[in-house]
């Protein structure tokens, strides 16, 4: 960490090769931290160093497991205006999510913008219009043949925050300062993009972060994980920098959500567009953060339903292709995940061969 501040993140490698086996012996930590009792502190306060110089303000505090911390952001004062932004067509959920958001939110400065893609229930419309006249929400209606993310763009033309905060209707908080947490990492010097933990509603892992070339495009870290469980190397519990992020719940700075365009409308209707959104942040620079502090259920797929269905196979098929052209070689080689590591399971098993060449041996 000295010498980070001494350089930049570009120049740092990952070198992806075995190149020391360490004995283990009562008195090392390669058994367990145990027999060093002083080496969270130290690294506690190695980190607290650190923050001194690039985020003042901030903190540090143990983390869920041994030598795991946690850094907390200060958010700005008075802190930045939120936009929730909730697209729908007769959700059935939308009613759950916004009590949620009513009960499960404790950040004052924030207001609700939802798209009606053409709602046609009854109880839908009439429940969309009392929200209105008591001022909890506003509507945008936009009856166009659904596009997610023309939806969303929509939306962002007409929100009022600073920042946006991309919500499914399927997606319901749980705990108060979610929002909190999120908008402090949004905040931060250089981030783009960043999502929460979301757990499916037996308590599993539905989204920890987004890894590149996971079955060919993308796909969820650690999805059916055991909520508790820890994981790769604690992961699924630690802030960490990722490729991409799930837009079922992404916060943004509206700046930053210009700046690069939005979400794709014409190549990328439904499938894959957070993960080009979160890709092009990183072409301007951003950086994409995951957090597990901000934690939410998200019932997936309740109200568009599946891409296996029949009817979305063609569309999904297309997106999928556009990606491949779109993106290409950097499909196959995140940052952010190991090249030992499998393309075809989410939780971090080895891949056999592993997907680099070691550059000591000859090529044949």
């Amino acid at each position: 960490m000295r010498c980070l501040r001494k350089t930049s993140p570009g120049r740092v490698r990952h070198v992806p090769f075995v190149l020391y086996h360490w004995r283990v012996h009562p008195a090392s930590t390669a058994a367990g931290t145990g027999a060093k009792g002083y080496a969270h502190g130290a690294g506690e306060a190695a980190i607290r160093s650190f923050l001194e110089d690039g985020a003042p303000g901030a903190f540090v505090s143990p983390g869920p497991f041994d030598t795991t911390y946690r850094v907390r952001h200060p958010l700005p004062q008075p802190p930045p205006s939120v936009t929730i932004v909730i697209p729908t067509r007769d959700g059935r959920l939308l009613r759950q999510c916004l009590s949620a958001l009513r009960k499960h939110t404790d950040y004052a400065a924030y207001d609700v913008l939802l798209v009606d893609n053409g709602s046609r229930e009854r109880r839908t419309l009439d429940e969309l219009a009392r929200l209105q006249v008591e001022g909890r929400i506003r509507v945008l209606r936009d009856e166009r043949p659904f596009n997610y993310s023309a939806l969303n763009n929509l939306a962002a033309s007409e929100a009022r925050g600073e920042v946006l905060l991309l919500l499914n209707d399927d997606v319901e908080a749980t705990s108060p300062d979610w929002l909190t947490e999120m908008v402090s990492q949004a905040m931060r010097p250089g981030v783009g993009a960043v999502g929460a933990r979301l757990l499916y509603p037996e308590g599993t892992v539905q989204h920890a972060g987004i890894v590149l070339g996971l079955y060919g495009i993308a796909g969820h870290f650690h999805r059916r994980l055991p909520a508790k469980a820890r994981g790769y190397f604690s992961r699924p519990h630690l802030v960490h920098e990722v490729s991409a992020v799930t837009a079922a719940c992404l916060a943004v700075r509206k700046a930053a959500f210009k700046e690069i365009g939005g979400l794709d409308e014409r190549n990328l209707p439904v499938a894959f567009n957070d993960v080009d959104f979160c890709l092009r942040l990183r072409e301007k620079g951003y950086r994409n953060v995951w957090t597990p502090y901000a934690e939410l259920i998200h019932h997936e797929a309740v109200t568009r339903g599946p891409d296996e269905a029949p009817a979305n196979r063609e569309r999904s098929a297309s997106e999928a292709a556009y990606m491949k052209r779109r993106w290409g070689s950097a499909l196959e080689s995140d940052p952010f995940y190991s090249p030992n590591l499998s393309l075809t399971s989410e939780q971090a098993d080895l891949a056999w061969p592993p997907r680099v060449v070691r550059p000591w041996r000859k090529q044949a």
